[in-house]
């Protein structure tokens, strides 16, 4: 499956490496072969970089005790409350919802675009998207890297999301943040792996 995201570009990248290959067909020379073959590496890149596999089993999904990753990565920070994971380009780039609850607004902030794994990124072009929750409010941040040049947003405010649920995307390696309320005790460390959907990252804690 091909992430929401990505078809359109898809889809123009195609239609240039067709128009490519037809031109070389007619006038085969060094330059055009070489245009070529960049167009078909791109191509398949981004056709390996778009992917939307689904996810089998959303741990934690008969439950709100649990959060889940809501992105593929590794955990580069972990604070009190906050977790933030950094996809690189090798990663898959659909975020999910980490837990149910509804959006209570989102929010695009405009910024640079450095790398997504140095501190400095705060000030990085990001989405802001707020989720109203059994526990307390919950916020996802979409971070823009050094080659992301969109976030796309699939939800809107007043959706009411489901854990595991799609919720956007950000193109061509970026970051992910997500706060977590103080009921729930964070089970992941800096250096971990985690899987959009599979991970489980946080826990209420009993009393």
């Amino acid at each position: 499956m091909i992430a929401k995201g990505g078809r359109r570009i898809l889809v123009s990248l195609i239609i240039l490496t067709v128009i490519i290959g037809i031109l070389y067909s007619y006038h085969k020379n060094t330059s055009l072969f070489i245009l070529l073959l960049l167009s078909v590496g791109f191509t398949a890149f981004s056709l390996f970089f778009f992917r939307d596999p689904e996810r089998s089993h959303i741990a934690g999904e008969d439950g709100q005790d649990e959060m889940i990753s809501p992105a593929d990565g590794r955990v580069i920070e972990r604070g009190q409350n906050k977790i933030c994971i950094f996809m690189s380009i090798w990663d898959v780039h659909v975020n999910r919802a980490p837990i149910d609850g509804i959006v209570k607004c989102t929010r695009h902030i405009s910024g640079n675009h450095i790398q997504a794994y140095r501190k400095d990124s705060e000030k990085n072009e990001r989405n802001h998207i707020l989720i109203e929750t059994d526990y307390g409010d919950v916020l996802v941040t979409q971070i823009a890297g050094i080659l992301a040049r969109r976030i796309v947003t699939y939800i809107t405010s007043d959706t009411r999301v489901k854990k595991g649920q799609r919720i956007g995307m950000i193109r061509y390696g970026s970051r992910v943040d997500v706060t977590v309320p103080p009921d729930f005790e964070i089970l992941v460390s800096v250096g971990d792996r985690l899987r959009c959907g599979e991970t489980i990252i946080a826990r209420v804690v009993k009393p």
